[in-house]
């Protein structure tokens, strides 16, 4: 039998809508503006996200890192999580590329930031320091169980924001995951924020892309980031297809994700020499823990890909599993057995 692949939701196939929307796309050349799937998508992805534009860009990093040279000058600072996925798996590219500084602040269990430690890391006007010019939250947070961010949460941010002289944007990623979590529209969530970007990649089950939603203006400086980054597609509406199906078909199924994550984080939590928190899981990521220090994460990882299960090695003795598109119910029951039988 095929593995069972719990790294991550990157790892999801096109569906066949997919497969045959993009072999019959109509296409132009992007970077004149002359592709009409492309302009589908992106008149799809501001419409539901509650904002004026959108851009497909190739990646989630590259749409969170356009979003920041637009946002920040050389030297500015950005406040972010300290487990936020641009800190932790973006390379650096903020500063690399865009000479922008980061100032982390701790995440909380649930993925929010307390709201006086992003004020309190707001530089005052010195010219010792950076200016203060970005705040980014993740939604749904990766590291962080995957936990929704709600829009009560955004509203309360905003008005430290806006206080504080701060723009925001908003790492979804998941995006959708949080709205099927937290059962509102993905606009609602994102309604306070000057950017946003989420992935068409994941989840969504689209092959590749990445959108990035904001003002009209935002996003007219967003594309000229993209294209000095390398992000100027040409026939780009095969890409656009598929991710056109991915929001109009893919967005209610998630539900069936998270349901699979909770089954699958109670049968972890039941194996002797595992721990999983069940009652953490909101969304699509499982975090579970070694028990048993006889064996590491690595170890562990690498017997049960040979047994036909595949995790991922976080930590010495922490391991992650995602759900998503196209397994089952029976594929976690199975996942578990092996589990089980490698311990």
């Amino acid at each position: 039998m095929p593995p069972i692949d719990l790294r991550s939701d990157t790892v999801t196939p096109p569906t066949e809508r997919m497969r045959k929307a993009m072999a019959e796309a109509e296409v132009g050349d992007d970077v004149y503006g002359e592709d009409p799937t492309v302009r589908q998508l992106e008149d799809l992805a501001a419409e539901r996200t509650g904002k004026e534009a959108a851009l497909l860009v190739a990646s989630g990093t590259m749409a969170n890192l356009v979003c920041q040279l637009v946002h920040c000058g050389r030297g500015d600072e950005i406040i972010l999580g300290d487990q936020s996925h641009i800190f932790y798996y973006e390379q650096g590219g903020s500063a690399a590329i865009g000479g922008i500084h980061p100032r982390t602040v701790p995440n909380r269990p649930d993925g929010t930031i307390d709201l006086q430690a992003i004020e309190a890391a707001v530089r005052a006007d010195d010219v010792h320091f950076p200016r203060s010019r970005l705040l980014v939250l993740e939604n749904t947070h990766n590291r962080c169980n995957g936990s929704p961010l709600s829009a009560d949460y955004m509203d309360r941010v905003a008005a430290t924001a806006d206080r504080c002289g701060l723009k925001i944007h908003v790492d979804g990623a998941r995006l959708f995951n949080a709205a099927v979590a937290l059962a509102c529209p993905a606009a609602d969530l994102v309604a306070r924020a000057d950017s946003v970007s989420f992935c068409l990649s994941k989840g969504l089950s689209a092959p590749v892309g990445s959108m990035v939603c904001g003002s009209r203006e935002f996003v007219a400086e967003a594309r000229r980031a993209r294209k000095v980054l390398g992000g100027g597609m040409r026939q780009a509406g095969i890409i656009a297809a598929a991710g056109i199906v991915a929001l109009t078909e893919m967005v209610d199924r998630l539900a069936e994700d998270h349901a699979n994550a909770r089954r699958l984080a109670e049968g972890l939590d039941g194996i002797e020499g595992l721990a999983a928190d069940p009652a953490a899981v909101h969304t699509n990521i499982v975090f579970f823990e070694i028990t048993d220090r006889r064996t590491t994460a690595a170890a562990l990882a690498a017997a049960l890909a040979e047994a036909g299960v595949l995790v991922l090695a976080l930590d010495p003795f922490r391991l992650r599993a995602v759900t998503h598109y196209p397994l089952t119910g029976d594929d976690i029951d199975r996942a578990l057995a092996v589990v089980g039988k490698v311990l």
